[in-house]
């Protein structure tokens, strides 16, 4: 029997886009088991509480059977470690995401090293795509549904109604 490889798509989601949906999808097609992992304190001004972003996220990936989601609050190694993970995957839209995320994969590999970064880059139709941006043109009354998977289209509409209504 071959050993099932884990692999953990880790982000602050908030919200989940269709950019993260495009990574996780190809992830799910390269490994065995995908965990797709909310970071519960992202260091910004959450729009979604960190159970809402696990629960947007388990919507927007419910069409993949070897995909679940979970949270955490550390060291991404550590739970990489506790899962038995193969790889961490992290998506590229840009130089400047490399820089970062490569940065990072050589700190993970140190601290863990029998765990492999794999970046890809996201695909042209959702590479601009941004929570931060999504965030910002809602923000601003902008309609954000082609951004976003489905269920997070409908959160986002029940929250403006919330705030209209104080």
């Amino acid at each position: 029997m071959s050993e099932v490889r884990t692999a953990i798509c880790p982000g602050t989601f908030d919200p989940i886009t269709c950019g993260h949906l495009d990574i996780i999808e190809r992830a799910a097609a390269l490994f065995d088991r995908v965990i797709v992992l909310v970071a519960a304190d992202s260091g910004k001004s959450a729009m979604f509480t960190p159970e809402e972003r696990r629960e947007l996220a388990r919507a927007a990936v419910a069409h993949l059977g070897n995909v679940e989601v979970d949270g955490f609050d550390g060291l991404l190694v550590e739970y990489a470690r506790r899962a038995d993970a193969a790889a961490v995957v992290k998506g590229l839209r840009s130089i400047d995401d490399f820089d970062r995320e490569r940065q990072m994969a050589m700190m993970n590999r140190r601290m863990l090293p029998e765990v492999d970064t794999v970046l890809l880059v996201t695909s042209p139709h959702v590479q601009y795509i941004s929570s931060s941006l999504v965030r910002q043109i809602w923000a601003l009354g902008g309609d954000v549904g082609e951004f976003v998977p489905g269920p997070v289209a409908d959160a986002l509409r029940r929250k403006r109604r919330q705030l209209q209504q104080g």
